[in-house]
């Protein structure tokens, strides 16, 4: 049951990147920009697992310009 919802979150967040143009690459500039210092390689494992926390989900959707979050597509 865990790893379907890291499965759903990850999801939600590459979606996001995705609909912005945003490659790993730019996220981690932007979040460093933000004092968050984040390897784009350590980005793509965090990522990768789905088994990030949700402030590191919080911090990556501002940086990516998030202004609102739809969660209906995780509950389905």
């Amino acid at each position: 049951m865990e790893t379907d919802w890291q499965a759903r979150t990850k999801g939600l967040l590459k979606g996001e990147l995705k609909r912005r143009n945003i490659g790993y690459r730019e996220l981690a500039e932007r979040l460093t920009a933000m004092g968050i210092p984040e390897s784009e390689r350590n980005l793509a494992n965090k990522i990768s697992r789905g088994g990030f926390t949700a402030t590191f989900l919080i911090q990556c959707l501002v940086a990516c310009g998030a202004q609102s979050l739809r969660l209906d597509d995780l509950t389905n």
